[in-house]
């Protein structure tokens, strides 16, 4: 399953970011539930402070196995929140356009829910950054 929730006024292609998730989950083999919320700087930052304890604004952030009672069922579901004017303001400060960067960020939230984790320095860094390349490459 892929929900996407959008709690901001920006427009999002629904469609493209569900090929996103689903190129990445056959490449991958792997397959989990997911749920992308687009928010604004406020919850972006209120989420990094609770869970992170870093009190700013960032683009994205991934929360592995957050059980899902909405439902009324017990599965787990993964959940990724992207912030898009904090991805607008990136795009234009790395020279690129805002679809790239939405797209960049969601792999990215992507990856980390499958386990890779670029915080982790050295090799686990290096094979994240070459996973979000190759399906940047695959996508736009």
């Amino acid at each position: 399953m892929i929900e996407i929730n959008n709690l901001t006024k920006v427009l999002i292609n629904k469609k493209f970011f569900e090929k996103i998730v689903q190129i990445i989950f056959k490449k991958e083999k792997k397959r989990i539930n997911i749920s992308i919320a687009f928010v604004g700087q406020e919850e972006i930052r209120r989420l990094n402070k609770k869970y992170r304890k870093k009190d700013r604004v960032t683009d994205v952030l991934s929360f592995g196995r957050v059980k899902e009672f909405k439902r009324g069922d017990n599965s787990e579901i993964e959940e990724i929140a992207i912030c898009p004017s904090v991805v607008r303001e990136n795009a234009k400060k790395y020279k690129s356009t805002f679809k790239k960067e939405l797209a960049r960020v969601l792999i990215h939230g992507v990856l980390h829910l499958l386990g890779y984790d670029h915080e982790k320095g050295g090799e686990m860094k290096k094979k994240m950054e070459k996973k979000e390349d190759y399906y940047i490459s695959k996508i736009l």
